[in-house]
């Protein structure tokens, strides 16, 4: 253990030390002081367990693992950077709007300055374009940072929380960080069993997590479902409708959680800007809920949790409608240019209605995405969420997504 160094005279003043006797503390080598008010450096140890300390739910969790990030690949394979293909965290493969980058390019003068902690610009363009009022909206550092917010505010110990198997890591994770249990229902055709989870529901259950489409599998639930399901719900639950990748979604293919906002008190639906919109690097998401609900998100919100960069660069790539429909329609063409090389690889897959695909391997996937590593391709194993023969792959660009297809079939071929 590192030596800590420590002043004479903070060791000798009971004031500062006598929240801990000295009894308490094991020395790596004896302390001699030579007085009060002499410095010296002394190596010290604390025999506090400070794992034990932490709260029963944090002492149980794993930190969240992402995707693995290029230079990090690069520095363990001695590969060149610009050769490899990341295609592991459902990021946007056009790059950010030019809209965007002029936004920050324009902000960038005022860093000196704190953002706006109440975002009013960006989410008086959030409630326009939601059909909400400004009080209805709250704004995260990702959307993850809603989840955890919903979780901070609504559960606690003795409570509960319900979500899907397969569903995102995220909702057991803000779960049993606040020390409340989480209830996982078994998936049916790797999708929410909406009907199951009902069942799941009891008096001490604060919160259901539902994602549509889902993520890693890509599977959802249509308008009907979702009508069914919070007519359902008792009123005390509130249901965090995660939205993440609603805007690769066209027409009636997905049910918009906002048209059951009015009608339902207990919904808070939550959206980002790291996927269609392509701003993953500046964490921002927002919540629409109910003003009550959006009240109590408030409370617990750290003050400037978005930065004034994303702040503008989300405000700009709204504007960009052009943009977004470029980022679809790359979507569509590149989903169907995996399930073509999947299909001929005779392999098969979860059909997907997100900005990623999770393909079936019919082995164990850990040996393959090592292998894929080695050829310069990063995609995501999922064997953390029960899926432990398949790989979930980012939609990338052509070029990229003919070079996973290439390198996934020269690491299948050797067997």
């Amino acid at each position: 253990m590192s030596p800590v160094h420590i002043d004479a005279l903070l060791l000798s003043n009971p004031a500062i030390v006598g929240w801990a006797p000295m009894a308490a503390w094991s020395t790596m080598a004896p302390i001699h002081l030579d007085g009060a008010g002499k410095s010296g450096h002394y190596e010290v140890t604390m025999s506090c367990d400070f794992l034990a300390q932490a709260l029963p739910g944090v002492q149980k969790l794993s930190p969240y693992v992402p995707g693995k990030p290029v230079d990090e690949l690069a520095r363990e394979l001695g590969l060149d950077p610009q050769r490899i293909v990341k295609l592991a965290s459902n990021e946007n493969p056009l790059g950010p709007s030019p809209k965007a980058i002029e936004a920050i390019k324009a902000e960038l003068a005022e860093l000196t300055r704190y953002p706006d902690g109440n975002g009013f610009e960006l989410k008086q363009k959030i409630a326009k374009r939601c059909a909400a009022s400004i009080e209805q909206v709250t704004l995260g550092n990702g959307s993850n940072d809603i989840l955890e917010l919903a979780a901070r505010a609504y559960l606690a110990p003795g409570l509960n929380a319900v979500f899907s198997e397969h569903a995102f890591a995220v909702y057991p994770l803000v779960t049993q960080a606040v020390g409340a249990e989480g209830r996982a229902v078994p998936a049916v055709s790797w999708g929410h069993d909406l009907n199951a989870m009902l069942k799941a529901i009891d008096k001490n259950t604060r919160i259901v997590f539902l994602a549509n489409p889902n993520n890693p599998t890509g599977t959802w639930f249509g308008p009907q479902a979702l009508a069914a399901f919070l007519k359902a719900v008792p009123e005390h639950v509130l249901v965090v409708l995660d939205e993440a990748y609603i805007e690769y979604a066209e027409g009636n293919e997905l049910p918009d959680g906002l048209s059951y906002l009015a009608s339902h008190s207990n919904l808070l639906i939550s959206r980002t800007f790291s996927k269609a919109y392509g701003l993953a690097s500046l964490r921002v998401g927002y919540a629409v809920s109910s003003v009550q609900i959006a009240d109590v998100l408030n409370r617990v919100r750290q003050p400037f949790n978005v930065n004034s960069l994303a702040l503008a660069a989300a405000c700009a790539s709204m504007d960009d409608v052009e943009y977004l429909e470029r980022s679809r329609q790359a979507n569509d063409e590149g989903m169907a240019q995996l399930e073509r090389g999947f299909q001929d690889l005779e392999l098969s897959w979860i059909p997907s209605k997100g900005n990623f695909i999770a393909v079936d391997l019919g082995r164990p996937a850990a040996p393959i995405y090592q292998a894929l590593l080695e050829e310069g391709v990063i995609v995501r194993p999922v064997i953390g969420y029960g899926m432990p023969t398949f790989l979930r792959v980012s939609i990338g660009t052509k070029d990229e997504n003919s070079r996973f297809l290439g390198a996934l079939a020269k690491v299948l071929a050797r067997g």
